[in-house]
């Protein structure tokens, strides 16, 4: 049976992805214009793959690097396919890395 991948990410879902509160992400949208999450009736956020892949780079230039979020508003602007690239590249080796503890710990 072929797997249904999913369109939209709740705010939870989103937030859990990269470990901060549902109300940062809120905050990122009013300061980024790129983040635009499709909000039903009641007001909810669903948020698409793009979306996602903006929130991670911006999760990465201001938790990784430590950017201020006007560096990461001029990071985004200036070199945007690069910064996604490196966000992508470490969220990955986060991934490995929690995997590996997990590891250990069970060892």
């Amino acid at each position: 049976m072929e797997e249904i991948e999913k369109v939209y990410f709740s705010i939870g879902e989103t937030a859990k992805m990269f470990d901060v509160n549902a109300s940062l992400l809120r905050y990122w949208e009013k300061e980024f214009e790129m983040i635009k999450p499709f909000k039903n009736k009641k007001g909810d956020r669903y948020y698409t793959k793009k979306d996602i892949e903006t929130i991670r780079t911006i999760h990465y230039l201001t938790k990784i690097k430590g950017y201020t979020l006007q560096g990461a508003k001029d990071a985004l602007k200036n070199n945007l396919v690069k910064e996604s690239g490196n966000a992508q590249i470490v969220d990955t080796l986060l991934k490995i890395k929690k995997l590996l503890l997990e590891i250990k710990e069970d060892l």
